[in-house]
């Protein structure tokens, strides 16, 4: 099943343009390089919905982190684990 799975931005990591701004983004500690091309006002500290390797939008830190908690328990945080970079 593919989902959006809610993220905190730790590192903006490229700056070329709007097109290529990427960052580090932390899953329940688990760091994932992210694109971030949808988001043009997100900043280091923000938290993003992640689908596909593309932050879709801004999420407050109790909205993530209620998200993160429920993908846990359906199970669907463990493919994070498994491609970790």
């Amino acid at each position: 099943m593919c989902l959006a799975i809610p993220g905190k931005i730790v590192e903006i990591t490229s700056q070329l343009d709007e097109t290529f701004r990427t960052a580090k983004v932390s899953f329940g500690g688990i760091l994932k390089e992210i694109n971030l091309y949808m988001t043009p006002d997100a900043h280091v500290g923000d938290f993003v919905l992640v689908h596909v390797g593309v932050a879709i939008s801004k999420v407050d830190e109790d909205e993530a982190n209620k998200i993160f908690s429920y993908l846990k328990e359906m199970g669907e945080v463990e493919e994070l684990e498994q491609t970790n970079d």
